[in-house]
Order: C-alpha cells, then structure tokens, then sequence
C-alpha cells in the first residue's frame, strides 16, 4: 500500500514530473496543445515547485509506491473566492493521481488527510474548484460532502474556463 508523507524540497522534482503528467492526463484531450504547453510551463517546473514547497500558505502531501511519487494534494492557506464564507478558509489546490493507481484508494487517502491537515490548522471551511466539464471530480467531491456555491475562471493558457467552487465545512474531517 501507498505510503503519505509531507513533501519536502527535495522532491521539487519529481512532483514537477508528477504534476504536468497527471495534468496533461486529465486534461490534454480536451485543450488545445498551445494553451497545454503554456499552463504546464507557468505552473509545473522544478522551480516552480520548489517555490510552492517551501511557500508557508502551501501544504503538499504525497502518496508514495517503492519511492516514486504517484500522487498528491496541496493545500493553499489565503483569501477564497466572495462565495465562499469562511474566516479562516483553505483551498485544496490540487489533487492528481497517477491514471495506474486509479480506483485503488490513492485518492481518497490524499484528500482524506488534505482534510484533516485543513481541520488541524484551524480551517472553518474547505473549498476548492473544479473544471464544469469534469463529472467524474464533482461526483468524487460530493462523497467528501463539498457543496457547489458558485464559479471562478481558471485560465488554461489563453482559454478562460469555468471552474464550480465547492466548499464543506472543515468541522466534517
């Protein structure tokens, strides 16, 4: 079984390998190459990562296999979007796993302890924002107890998007 772990800096880059492939998964077939190509570059490079794990407003959990990173979540500490009424709220930025370790738990074991780190720090609320066009997300978030609330635009490259904004209560991890 996959084992979780805190990051550390010194897994810079490996997640940023980790990311832009999961995202690139998730999402390439469905985008165009440019805007891909110019997300991926601004988002998912070792520097880029590094940055992020040591940023204080920025938790990042890995589910590791044999040592190779198969999958994480990162929690972000800051303001959220007005739909959200929170006081002290965190986002789960991201949640990936590797499409191999898909249906094996990786997932709920990642955002399972996302929430409880969220709920530890003093999280009131937990939000997050989800591509409309990914059902199989909002089904997942759902079971966790999120609730749409509202919408934001995520940029895809040049693309504007529309993300669903769920939020739960972090009193429920």
């Amino acid at each position: 079984m996959p084992t979780l772990r805190l990051a550390t800096a010194a897994d810079a880059l490996p997640l940023a390998a980790l990311a832009e492939r999961t995202f690139r998964a998730t999402f390439e077939a469905m985008n165009t190459p440019e805007d891909m190509a110019l997300h991926c570059a601004s988002h998912y490079s070792e520097a880029i990562q590094t940055a992020e794990l040591v940023d204080p407003a920025v938790t990042t959990l890995v589910s590791e296999q044999d040592g190779q990173l198969i999958g994480y979540a990162q929690l972000r500490w800051g303001p959220a979007p007005p739909c959200v009424v929170a006081s002290r709220p965190a986002e789960v930025q991201r949640l990936y796993v590797d499409a191999a370790w898909h249906g094996q738990g990786v997932a709920q074991d990642l955002l399972n302890h996302a929430l409880h780190q969220a709920a530890e720090a003093g999280a009131d609320h937990i939000w997050l924002g989800v591509w409309e066009h990914n059902p199989r997300a909002i089904a997942f978030y759902r079971k966790f107890g999120f609730e749409e609330v509202g919408a934001h635009v995520f940029p895809l490259g040049t693309d504007p998007q529309r993300d669903i904004i769920m939020v739960r209560p972090a009193s429920l991890a």
